[in-house]
C-alpha cells in the first residue's frame, strides 16, 4: 500500500515498467494471471514465486487475498454496488 500517487499511476499504466522490486513484480504477474484465468496457474508459477523469495505460506496468502478481492468485486458488480440506481433497477 502506498500514498505515492506517482507509484499508483505507474502501476495503473503498466505494472511491468513500474518502479517496484522484482519480488513485487513476480507477485503482481502471478496475481494478474490468477485474476485473468486461474486455470492457467501452474506449478511453474509457484516455482517463480519461491525463487522470488515467497514461501508456501506467502504463496497461499497472495492467492487467498487476490482470490477474495476477485470474488468480492464480482459480487459487487453483480449486485450493482457503486452504480447509478437507474442502472441497477433496470
Amino acid at each position: 500500500m502506498t500514498l505515492n500517487e506517482e507509484m499508483v499511476e505507474a502501476l495503473k499504466k503498466d505494472y511491468r515498467t513500474a518502479p517496484i522490486t522484482e519480488q513485487d513484480r513476480t507477485m503482481v504477474e502471478y496475481v494478474v494471471k490468477l485474476t485473468k484465468d486461474a486455470t492457467k496457474v501452474s506449478p511453474e508459477d509457484h516455482v517463480k514465486l519461491r525463487a522470488a523469495g515467497f514461501d508456501d505460506r506467502g504463496i497461499l496468502q497472495i492467492t487467498l487475498i487476490a482470490s477474495w478481492f476477485n470474488y468480492i468485486n464480482r459480487v459487487a458488480d453483480a449486485l450493482g454496488v457503486g452504480r447509478e440506481p437507474s442502472v441497477v433497477a433496470k
